[in-house]
């Protein structure tokens, strides 16, 4: 019997540890980032913006972890924009 409590006391606690690191992961989520809009776009649409359109708003997280914003740059700095669609 004292065997069956310890599996059952170890099996609680690991539930609840693996519980208390979901609800800790989800609290600690960074922002969502990205396009807020054209989720229903094809991904291959290349009509949608043409050399010389303003370059739709969208963030990123830079190296060091933080949140970069095209719009912070725009009338401040030249910003040079690369699209990358392969692996790495």
């Amino acid at each position: 019997m004292r065997l069956n409590f310890g599996i059952k006391s170890g099996l609680l606690t690991l539930v609840a540890a693996i519980l208390a690191a979901v609800v800790i992961m989800n609290a600690t989520r960074p922002p969502e980032l990205g396009p807020k809009d054209g989720e229903d776009l094809p991904p291959t649409e290349l009509d949608r913006v043409k050399v010389g359109d303003l370059a739709p708003d969208f963030s990123l997280l830079s190296y060091s972890g933080d949140v970069i914003t095209l719009s912070d740059y725009r009338g401040n700095r030249n910003v040079v924009l690369v699209f990358y669609r392969g692996h790495w």
